[in-house]
């Protein structure tokens, strides 16, 4: 299962509110890429047929059909990336198992995504 920390979904919804995106879900999505690698992408947008909507912290997430095996395990999160930057970062459960020995959550290969109005512009989910 997909799963959003409360600092995320507080960021997330602030970023609706900013936007103009109150009231829409956040669809998040994945691809495989050529190496093997996951690309992530997430933005507002409104439910489909096939999603799985999801209510973290008050956020409403969107997962498709196709993304949902790709993200099983995977955690949304919003940290400090570097002194006073923050930024989302996926962590699958391989990065998450590997993180918990560590004194801070790592950006690494974890991926990112923006949080704009408008369907998922990443992987177009």
């Amino acid at each position: 299962m997909f799963n959003v920390t409360t600092a995320a979904a507080q960021e997330i919804l602030a970023a609706a509110e900013r936007s103009d995106a109150v009231g829409m879900g956040l669809r998040v999505a994945a691809r495989q890429m050529s190496d093997g690698s996951l690309d992530y992408g997430m933005g507002f947008d409104e439910a489909r047929e096939d999603d799985e909507p999801a209510v973290f912290d008050g956020l409403t997430v969107l997962v498709g059909a196709p993304s949902k095996p790709l993200l099983a395990g995977t955690v949304l999160d919003y940290v400090e990336v570097a002194p006073g930057h923050f930024d989302f970062i996926f962590l699958p459960v391989e990065e998450r198992a590997a993180a918990d020995g560590a004194s801070a959550p790592q950006a690494g290969g974890g991926g990112g995504g923006g949080c704009g109005s408008g369907a998922c512009r990443q992987c177009g989910g």
